[in-house]
């Protein structure tokens, strides 16, 4: 068990943070174009706003499990195959740019208007503020989004394992279900459990020294 379990462990690490990684590099952008676009922001475009927001609503909407059915031929053309732990990686990206960029955009809009008000009063361009002031004063609540990000993408790892990609999800419903094994099912549950709260901690620690 020990080793199956250590396997399966190493394989979600796996699909979580290229996933983290591969979302936060995409959704970045449609974060950006929505916080300048928006009705508040530096160069606002209501039709563009909407379409975009329209469309990561949609994307949002989509439940995992037909997500990963969906988009099998985006899959098989960028990993080579449609099942596995590094196919897997794909759909969790789709899922989670969406979900990210939402976050990010969030966080940056927040930003205190009096803040870039002044930043405008002292001569910064467009570019200077999105840097300076929108990033800089949102880099703790884009973190806490980041960390709700990894916590998400390992449950959705989790229904991965269900469809053939690997993890401790394929472990529980491999040897937990379908062998009826009470064991496995517990420590994959425990493991789980085990992850989301290190994160968590993690996160808590490096928002609140940023902070």
């Amino acid at each position: 068990m020990a080793n199956i379990l250590l396997k399966a462990s190493l394989e979600t690490l796996y699909m979580v943070f290229f996933a983290s990684l591969f979302s936060i590099i995409i959704g970045i952008i449609p974060a950006i174009i929505l916080t300048l676009s928006a009705p508040d922001g530096l160069k606002p475009n209501k039709p563009l706003y909407e379409i975009l927001s329209f469309l990561i609503n949609v994307f949002r909407s989509f439940p995992f499990v037909i997500l990963m059915v969906v988009i099998i031929p985006l899959t098989r053309a960028l990993a080579g195959k449609s099942i596995g732990t590094t196919a897997a990686i794909v759909p969790l990206t789709v899922s989670a740019i969406p979900f990210i960029a939402r976050i990010f955009e969030t966080s940056l809009r927040e930003t205190n208007a009096g803040i870039i008000e002044a930043a405008k009063s002292f001569g910064a361009n467009n570019l200077q503020i999105l840097f300076r002031v929108y990033f800089k004063e949102s880099i703790p609540r884009m973190l806490n989004g980041i960390v709700l990000l990894i916590i998400n993408l390992l449950g959705y790892s989790a229904m991965a394992g269900t469809l053939g990609g690997g993890g401790i999800g394929d472990i529980a419903i491999r040897y937990g279900y379908q062998k009826y094994s009470t064991p496995y099912l517990i420590v994959c549950s425990l493991i789980l459990i085990i992850f989301v709260q290190f994160v968590q901690s993690l996160g808590n620690y490096i928002v609140k020294k940023m902070s």
